[in-house]
């Protein structure tokens, strides 16, 4: 069964108590964390099936937060900040954010965007292609992805994806050498289960060759067709 642990890491406390209400009327269950020691303290001792992080926090930054917490495996973390220019929006999801909150929020909105997210999340673990997908290998094993352990490596050493990144990078691996557009990289790796815009694609590519090329200002895996869209280049090996 599906955990559905939140842990909401937010020091001011009249945020943290109205997130806490709503998210245990709709059947969750929650801690809040004042700091960012006593949320890493909290997701080791339980790992969390999202979290809901806010940037501005007394001693760890949100943003270093957020790297400790991706270590531990692919939970998905929701921003909830006041700092709502588009520049910081973007710069959240290249530190790896699944969803972005600014405040002041409507609650309920916040209810269904945590959903949205452990919806996502769920249908990635549990998807046909994550569970029955082969292993597959490229460039003469500099890039292997294995379907059944929800794993990627890099010249054997393995890289942490969140459940987004890797169901996009599993859709490229299926489809070598098409050019896919954002909205068919929607349908195939997230179908109906994506609430997002189709630019987020972009920021989560960036983040896969930040994380798979040896250069990511000029990729030779995941090239950029103008105009149309994205086309995944690797020759796969014979297995």
């Amino acid at each position: 069964m599906a955990s559905n642990f939140v842990l909401i890491v937010e020091d001011d406390v009249k945020i943290a108590r109205v997130l806490k209400v709503y998210l245990e009327q709709a059947g969750y269950s929650v801690r809040v964390a004042s700091n960012g020691q006593e949320a890493l303290d909290a997701a080791m001792a339980e790992r969390p099936a999202v979290v809901m992080l806010d940037l501005m926090l007394p001693g760890m930054q949100g943003e270093e937060l957020i790297g400790e917490i991706k270590k531990l495996g692919d939970i998905p973390v929701i921003m909830v900040t006041a700092r709502s220019a588009p520049e910081e929006r973007i710069k959240g999801f290249v530190l790896g954010a699944d969803d972005y909150i600014v405040k002041p929020f409507n609650p309920r909105e916040m209810v269904y965007r945590v959903r949205a997210v452990l919806k996502r999340a769920w249908a990635a673990q549990e998807a046909p292609e994550a569970k029955n997908g082969p292993e597959m290998s490229f460039n003469g094993g500099a890039l292997r992805i294995d379907g059944p352990k929800f794993e990627v490596k890099k010249r054997d050493t393995s890289v942490n994806f969140t459940p987004s990144e890797f169901r996009i990078l599993l859709a490229f691996a299926q489809a070598p050498h098409l050019v896919l557009t954002r909205e068919k990289l929607i349908e195939k790796a997230f179908g109906h289960t994506f609430e997002g815009f189709d630019r987020t694609i972009d920021v989560h590519i960036k983040n896969i060759r930040q994380k798979i090329e040896d250069d990511p200002r000029n990729p030779s895996l995941i090239i950029t067709v103008h105009r149309l869209g994205y086309k995944f280049v690797a020759e796969r090996d014979v297995l």
